[in-house]
């Protein structure tokens, strides 16, 4: 599991680099996702993922826990509510390869379903984000957003997940309390819910760490800081932070812990080209797997919420990788010549420039000839 820290301790620092800002995202999620990439990808675009993860997408030591993060023991069941689905969304037209689907089904029990990307591009991003609503109990509603599918989209590759367990030992609603709670604008007036109980418990490297138990095999932290969290948080890397979650051993604890819902959203690009994802989302990408037609992501979103009360827990989060059929070209860059410029004209073969010229005020030199 160390390489999943790493993996997620790098994309973390991407996703939500401002550490005074709220912000929550479910690495299970987005990791669930690159797997279902690489399983319909080949060659580099495949590596790529392979190395961002820090492990081989299609071996035991990635697959094995995130199979067995979405499954519950029996004994949880009625307890627990949990939900993972992973989907291939694909236009009808789209020619698929046996290997990549097939993948996709046996590896991550994928389902393979249809939607008319081409003839109406909105009805199939309604019906995506219908089915990611349906799985995570309305909590994320509207995962794509407006423009992300058009008539170009041929596939998009899903996962979402909802759970809602309660904790092993329950908050008193009667023991909540109103108390003062200090942040970057100053001190603010928030509910405390109270619990004094044997708790996991360290404290090290500058961080006191509480462990909660969660019914269904979970496990929740709380990483508190001696300094201002805006400091410390940049200074945890991926080795310390699993060393900080082992440390803990069981004391008596009296802990006060703010009830919070927190959210998060965003695309995925741009931190995902950070880890080195980048061959997927350009036209040498290799989805040969999946199709013979030359496909790349368009784009990567992602979105997640979780909540906390006395009772337990309640998360989602949702991810996709759009899919649209390319070219040999890369989208047309813009350029908007609005700023002086020089503008020259010469002989292709030879060299030989005929004119140039520094255009500062196209107006007046218009109406000036």
């Amino acid at each position: 599991m160390n390489s999943h820290v790493r993996f997620l301790w790098r994309l973390h620092r991407r996703l939500a680099p401002d550490a005074r800002e709220d912000f929550c995202w479910s690495p299970h999620s987005v990791a669930a996702t690159l797997g279902l990439l690489a399983a319909v990808s080949r060659g580099r675009t495949r590596e790529e993922v392979a190395e961002a993860l820090g492990s081989d997408p299609a071996g035991a030591e990635f697959v094995e826990p995130l199979n067995a993060a979405a499954h519950l023991d029996a004994e949880s069941r009625d307890r627990v509510r949990l939900a993972v689905a992973n989907r291939l969304w694909v236009d009808e037209r789209l020619p698929l390869a046996p290997a990549g689907p097939r993948t996709l089904e046996g590896r991550f029990a994928a389902e393979i379903r249809a939607a008319d990307f081409h003839d109406d591009p909105e009805r199939a991003r309604e019906r995506i984000n219908a089915d990611v609503a349906d799985v995570t109990r309305g909590l994320v509603p509207e995962l794509v957003e407006p423009g992300a599918v058009n008539s170009e989209t041929v596939a998009a590759l899903v996962n979402a997940l909802y759970l809602k367990a309660p904790w092993h030992e329950a908050f008193d609603p009667d023991d909540t309390v109103s108390g003062s709670f200090r942040t970057r604008r100053g001190t603010s007036s928030v509910l405390f819910m109270r619990l004094t109980t044997r708790l996991g418990y360290a404290a090290r490297h500058g961080w006191q760490v509480v462990r909660m138990g969660v019914v269904g095999g979970i496990q929740a932290f709380v990483l508190l800081p001696d300094a201002e969290l805006a400091t410390a948080e940049p200074e945890l890397d991926h080795d310390r932070l699993p060393e900080l979650l082992d440390a803990v051993e069981e004391r008596p604890v009296r802990l006060s812990l703010p009830r919070f819902a927190v959210f998060g959203s965003g695309a995925l690009d741009e931190p995902l080209a950070a880890l080195g994802v980048r061959r997927a989302f350009t036209p040498a990408a290799d989805f040969t797997p999946l199709t013979p037609r030359p496909l790349r992501v368009s784009t990567a979103l992602h979105e997640a919420v979780l909540r906390i009360d006395e009772q337990g827990l309640e998360g989602a989060a949702a991810t996709a990788a759009m899919m649209r059929l390319t070219s040999l070209f890369d989208d047309p860059v813009r350029v908007s010549v609005d700023r002086p410029f020089l503008f020259l004209v010469r002989h292709r073969d030879s060299g030989v420039v005929h004119f140039l010229a520094r255009i500062t005020d196209p107006d007046r030199t218009a109406t000036d000839g």
